[in-house]
């Protein structure tokens, strides 16, 4: 029994994310844990502890009925609105990651070069 709880969890995380368009790795930051911990609940592998089960739900906009295959998907009572970067392209999202690990030298760096990336900006990007 706890196989197929952890299969259909997983299953029903899998679809919520891909329905919010985001990455693996974007809901295990999302909710605390390890990229390669959340895809072993994903592909059923394991179960989460229950605040990690009651981030999943917030995380990805469902239910806990509906994460546990008992009725499905709808209105969604207690979940707060996703955040608003759900929207924006994955590589954004990862490059954001990568951004939060850096020294204060190395943002100050990436941001200069990003400024040299701006549409409508003269210089090399001008064709």
């Amino acid at each position: 029994m706890e196989k197929t709880l952890a299969s259909r969890l997983g299953g029903a995380a899998r679809l919520a994310r891909q329905r919010l368009n985001l990455t693996q790795a974007d809901v295990a930051e999302r909710i605390g844990i390890a990229s390669e911990v959340y895809g072993r609940l994903e592909r059923g592998h394991m179960l989460p502890s229950i605040q990690t089960f009651r981030r999943l739900c917030v995380v990805l906009s469902i239910s806990a009925d509906e994460a546990l295959g008992l009725k499905p998907s709808g209105d969604v009572k207690w979940v707060a609105e996703p955040p608003s970067d759900y929207g924006e392209p994955a590589e954004l999202r990862r490059l954001m990651r990568r951004a939060r690990q850096l020294d204060r030298s190395s943002i100050r760096l990436l941001s200069v070069l990003a400024a040299n990336f701006r549409p409508g900006r003269g210089g090399n990007n001008s064709g």
